[in-house]
């Protein structure tokens, strides 16, 4: 039976007995079925089922048959109105109704005449429920009527010229079709030169001396009548001329610049633009502010008609045509509009209700311009058709509230505007019928295994019915599948298997009755292609064959059947089937292709190909080594509640020996899709006997290995459902915890499916007191890993098991785990707690610990709060932030780091337990001691003059106690930075200013600046300054730049540095012949005391080092325009400042070239070093 699966439906969930899935559908969906069974009894209003078209053509040479047929119970009677009264059949002789329909036969090839029945006919379909009418059919007879005589003077042009010949068909019905041919009766050839308009008339762009002819002659074919009507040939002679001017297009059609044209949505939209010129104009088309439908646009007639099918509104618009040749081109402009006839947006359905029921029919249609809606009730205008109170006309909408049985009506809505009308029936059927169940008693379906099962319950019943579905005699429950119910009543299992094998019944309810029906259902095994086709590549001449071995459900027959290439075989004797092979003898080239074995059954199909590559013969080629071809042909025998045999073939060992088989499981009931490794067997071995657990369904696949790899998997075998057992163990990770004080709350790890051992598991929880002699208390639970005992004491421990169970028994006695009811918070504080402060940042702590009973749970540690309340400096008082320090376990002491110098604090104790803390031991209050100040906050040096420079700084932002004093060290640099004497002084506490006098006029100083209180000195801040410079000196300097400009000076220079190149090319010569260099040896001779670094102590500059950690001055070092030093920024680094392998010495050990170091110098801002810049200066550097 063929199964249709409807667009919508419902998922439901099975799990309760008896399983009731109910079917949702809105009633003004309901439609009658068309079952000649329910139509025998059933009440229903007429319904129009055909009708001839609105416009009706006919042929006058035949007879006139106007078609009406309607469906109802009882069956209808039919009346007709001619052009709006009514037509009496009786009284016309040439007019008969075809018994039981509406349809009209005039029998006019008789007698008569088909004009005189022209008109507007329509149809009327009445019985007790009702009346339907058909549209309003208009009869008109075709007609073909012939060209009127004219004498038709022959056309004489020149060369070059353009040319119109003219049509002028008859005006037939239907308008005809219209072509041009000769006296042959060929069509005349048409080009881009030559061309027929839409109008008929045959258009010449430009005429050619081959135009000359004596027979073009329009035909126009009417199809209704099926003849051509013919016009006079007319003469056309086309003069040669020895010369003919090109000319620029002009349109031969349509006339001016601009047109317009209409047209109805849904026709095709044709525009026209045909050109004269010479050359022959090409025609182009565009569309402005806007673009040419892609789909829907088509060119005809050589690019002068456009055409756009399916025109809607947004088609709309400006259309452009373009004639263009090499003298120019000109285009023409025509403006479409595009107008519609009434469309439907909801159609009227019928409704079927029942007494007191409510429902609405819906008539909505569009159109340009906007349709008018009018109702009719049984083909009356509603205004003036019998009143029905339960009856509201609202627009476009009639809602029907509380109807009854006399409700029940033909409704007609009527959408028209000026181009046209739709008319539709629909009809409102009160009815109260018990429901129906249409589907066949005992309906046997047959499905593949793993594959959607569909159950029919066509249904019928008014108020609609609920569908219900049970399974079983007994209405058993359908467990651990999802079911899906359609909207037609059908019952969808999406994946069948073989316990869904049974009987389902069908129930169907409303409130006036009842209606079941059986149908059964089998599932079958899927028939599967075992040893499939291989490739092969034979040599010519030889033979080969191709196996397809198929297994199928015993029940089902299979036929077999091989293709070439998706085709039948070629009937030659070379071709032999057997039972499960195809062997072809004697391959030739032609044999070469694809060969497909299809196994049938009544309920499936399976095929599987192989290619067939015929070679010339070559030599025996090497043998290929690969991993093993997968096994096959998977059986199972002796099949035991524990254990089973399975037993396989090899698949081909590709030149390596198998060495052993895998084998692996998959339990489709509690893990379909996972495989589980099972056990090896050496590779000799085909066979296998497999332990097996309870209540697993088992399918088996193997895998084949070599040196080379392992295999594909097999096929699964067929599965095997074994026996449900007792559990084989219990569950595993028991805990007792309480989560309240007064419950115990005991988990376990739940066993798996695979461990379950049959339906129905569920767990025996027992407990009692650990310290006690309370008798176990037990309670059987559900498939889950949790449960509460409520009301228990505070914190007791508990013996506790828990025990698997099934339907068919108990797992083994489980041992006893100990647990503890739950915990509350701790009842005492610590007592007695001391602290014993170890410096300015660390305290230590000492507590007695609590009595175990007032712990009430499991203790974690004790807590210590603790926070700086005030400063002993200032006694403000400051935001509280509290610290926690938590210690693990029972210790009773612990220590407290990060304290801040001189400073107040407070702290209390609590012991911690899984609840959480106890109450808080007795503030407990301890001073910290001064500690060393931190850095000034920083250190400015402003306003400097020849001898003197004014210090301002900030105090340290963390003193950590009262400060004593302030510290001050200074000492000058000199020009080749080295360090003077150290200057101390003590500054008191409460100054922030400081003026040094009595300094060196133009002298860089380096200062060392920190605080102190009781506890030592804090980290010191450094800066650098310099006195301003001497005006003196400067104009010395200014002189001396003078005489460095002299030419004698200059020179004088020159002849001193060649004699220095010189002397530097002798040593370098002297050198490389082995010899000594003397300066060298003067140098490790005698060392010049006059470069040696002089010592503070004998009153002389030592060498320039930091107070602090010793580091030459940075090269090039600025002080800021504001001149702020922050802590963070004295760092000074060694290599910076140009010591060790970058400075430069001369022969004789001065020191040359300026202070530099290994950064790159900055702009030239203020003085590079404590002196001037000068040309004695740069002498010194020099030499």
């Amino acid at each position: 039976m063929q199964l249709k699966i409807m667009p919508k439906k419902k998922r439901l969930s099975a799990g309760r007995a008896p399983l009731m899935l109910f079917l949702c559908q809105m009633i003004s969906a309901l439609e009658v079925p068309l079952d000649p069974k329910l139509l025998e009894d059933l009440v229903q209003p007429p319904t129009i089922t055909q009708q001839s078209p609105k416009d009706y053509i006919i042929d006058p040479r035949e007879n006139i048959v106007i078609q009406c047929e309607a469906k109802g119970k009882p069956s209808p009677s039919f009346s007709w109105t001619r052009n709006g009264t009514h037509f009496d059949i009786d009284k016309d002789p040439l007019v008969t109704m075809k018994p039981g329909s509406g349809t009209l036969t005039i029998n006019i090839m008789s007698e008569g005449k088909a004009e005189t029945y022209e008109g507007v006919y329509q149809c009327t379909a009445r019985n007790e429920r009702g009346a339907a009418i058909s549209n309003n059919i208009v009869i008109r007879p075709s007609r073909s009527p012939l060209w009127t005589k004219e004498k038709l003077e022959p056309i004489i042009l020149r060369n070059g010229q353009s040319l119109v010949l003219p049509c002028r068909p008859p005006i037939g019905l239907p308008p005809p079709i219209i072509f041009w041919m000769d006296n042959s009766f060929q069509r005349l050839p048409q080009s881009e030169r030559v061309s027929q308009g839409l109008n008929g008339d045959l258009y010449f762009s430009n005429v050619l001396p081959e135009d000359t002819r004596e027979d073009y002659i329009c035909y126009a074919r009417f199809n209704h009548t099926q003849t051509i009507q013919q016009k006079q040939p007319i003469s056309v002679k086309v003069i040669s001329a020895k010369s003919h001017r090109p000319r620029p297009p002009t349109f031969l059609t349509p006339d001016g610049n601009t047109s317009r044209k209409e047209e109805l949505r849904g026709n095709v939209l044709s525009l026209e633009c045909i050109a004269e010129g010479l050359p022959t104009p090409i025609i182009y088309w565009i569309k402005e502010d806007g673009t040419l439908p892609i789909n829907r646009t088509f060119y005809r007639n050589f690019k002068k008609t456009l055409q756009i099918v399916q025109v809607t509104e947004a088609d709309s618009g400006n259309y452009q045509c373009i004639a263009k040749n090499a003298l120019g081109a000109i285009h023409h402009t025509i403006s479409v509009t595009v107008k519609a006839a009434p469309y439907w947006i909801i159609a009227p359905q019928n409704l079927v209700l029942s007494p007191e029921e409510d429902g609405t029919l819906i008539c909505r249609a569009n159109g340009n311009p906007k349709p008018r809606i009018s109702w009719l009730s049984n083909g009356v205008p509603i205004e003036i058709a019998p009143d029905d109170p339960s009856r509201k006309i609202d627009g476009d909408t009639i809602i029907f509230s509380k109807v009854q049985e006399r409700s029940s009506a033909v409704y007609q809505c009527n959408a028209s505007n000026e181009y046209g009308y739709l008319l539709a029936n629909a009809f409102v059927n009160v009815l109260a019928e018990p429901p129906r169940i249409l589907t066949s008693a005992n309906t046997l379906y047959q499905v593949i295994a793993n594959r959607p099962a569909l159950l029919d319950c066509a249904f019928f019943g008014s108020p609609l019915p609920t569908i219900e579905w049970f399974k079983g005699a007994k209405g058993s429950a359908l467990r651990e599948d999802i079911y899906v119910l359609h909207e037609n009543g059908t019952l969808e299992i999406p994946v069948a298997q073989k316990d869904s094998t049974g009987t389902y019944t069908c129930v169907a309810r409303n409130k006036l009755g009842m209606a079941k029906n059986d149908v059964h259902l089998e599932i079958k095994d899927p028939t599967r292609i075992i040893k499939q086709p291989e490739y092969a590549v034979v040599q010519r001449g030889s033979t080969v064959s191709f196996e397809c071995k198929v297994k199928h459900d015993h029940t089902l027959i299979p036929t077999v059947m091989w293709l070439k290439d998706h085709g039948e075989l070629p009937n030659d004797g070379r071709f032999t089937v057997d039972k499960d092979r195809l062997v072809v003898a004697d391959v030739n080239d032609d044999d070469g292709g694809t060969y497909t074995c299809v196994a049938n059954t009544t309920l499936d199909n399976v095929s599987a190909s192989a290619v067939l590559s015929v070679v010339a013969p070559t030599p025996t080629p090497a043998p290929i080594y690969d991993v093993p071809n997968p096994p096959f042909d998977l059986e199972l025998t002796d099949q035991l509640d524990r254990s089973v045999q399975l037993s396989w073939t090899p698949g081909d060992d590709n030149n390596s020996p198998i060495t052993k088989f895998i084998i692996e499981y998959e339990d489709a009931m509690h893990e379909p899709g996972l495989w589980h490794h099972q056990t090896e067997v050496p590779g000799t071995q085909t066979t296998a006997q497999l332990k097996l657990s309870p209540y697993v369904n088992y399918s088996f696949r193997v895998m084949a290995e070599n040196n080379l790899g392992r295999s594909l998997p097999s096929e699964a075998s067929e599965q095997y459902l074994t026996k449900a057992a007792e559990p084989d163990k219990n569950p595993t990770a028991v805990e007792g915890l309480g989560s309240e004080p007064d419950n115990l709350v005991i988990t376990w790890k739940p066993l798996n499916g695979f461990e379950s051992n049959g339906p129905g598991l569920q767990y025996k929880v027992s407990w009692r007191q650990k310290d006690g002699d309370d008798e176990w208390t037990s309670v059987v639970v559900a498939n889950v890993s949790k449960y509460i005992v409520s009301g228990t004491p505070t914190f007791v421990p508990y013996l506790i098991k828990v025990q698997a169970l099934n339907d068919a028994g108990f797992a083994p006695e489980p041992a006893a785990v100990m647990g503890h009811s739950g915990e509350d918070l701790p009842m005492v504080a610590p007592g007695n707690v001391r602290v014993n402060v170890v410096n300015s940042t660390l305290a230590e702590v000492h507590w007695d610990p609590v009595p175990l009973k007032s712990i009430r749970g499991h203790l974690q540690g004790y807590r210590i709060y603790y926070w700086k309340a005030q400063s002993s400096l200032t006694r403000n008082r400051r935001h509280i932030e509290k610290k926690i320090l938590t210690f693990q376990g029972s210790k009773t002491h612990g220590m407290l780091p990060g304290l801040e110098p001189f400073s107040h604090y407070t702290l209390n104790v609590r012991v911690v337990n899984g609840k959480g803390e106890g109450p808080a031991s007795p503030d407990k209050v301890f001073n910290t001691p001064e500690g060393v100040p931190s850095a000034p906050s920083s250190l400015k040096i402003v306003n400097p003059t020849l001898d003197s420079l004014t210090l301002e700084w900030e105090p340290p932002s963390h003193p950590n106690g009262i400060l004593t004093e302030y510290t001050l060290k200074y000492q000058p640099i000199n020009s080749t930075h080295e360090l003077g004497p150290l200057v101390d002084l003590k500054i008191p506490a409460n100054k922030t200013r400081w003026i040094l006098k009595n300094l060196n006029f133009s002298t860089r100083y380096k200062f060392y600046f920190y605080a102190q209180t009781a506890a030592g000195s804090g980290i010191q801040i450094t800066e650098e300054a310099i006195t301003t410079v001497d005006e003196g000196k400067l104009a010395m300097a200014s002189r001396q730049v003078d005489i460095a400009t002299q030419g004698w000076f200059i020179g004088l220079m020159c002849a001193v540095a060649l004699l220095i190149l010189i002397l530097l090319i002798v040593c370098f010569i002297r050198r490389n012949k082995g010899g000594k260099y003397p300066v060298k040896e003067k140098e490790d001779a005698h060392a010049d005391p006059e470069i040696q670094p002089m010592k503070e102590d004998d009153g002389t500059f030592g060498e320039y080092s930091d107070a602090e950690d010793h580091k030459p001055l940075k090269k090039g070092s600025r002080t800021p325009s504001d001149r702020t030093v922050k802590k963070e920024d004295s760092d000074d680094s060694l290599v910076d400042y140009g010591e060790g392998v970058n400075g430069q010495f001369n022969e004789d050990g001065s020191f040359i070239g300026q202070y530099s170091g290994k950064k790159e110098k900055e702009p030239a801002e203020g003085n590079e070093s404590s002196e001037a810049p000068s040309p004695v200066n740069a002498m010194n550097s020099f030499v």
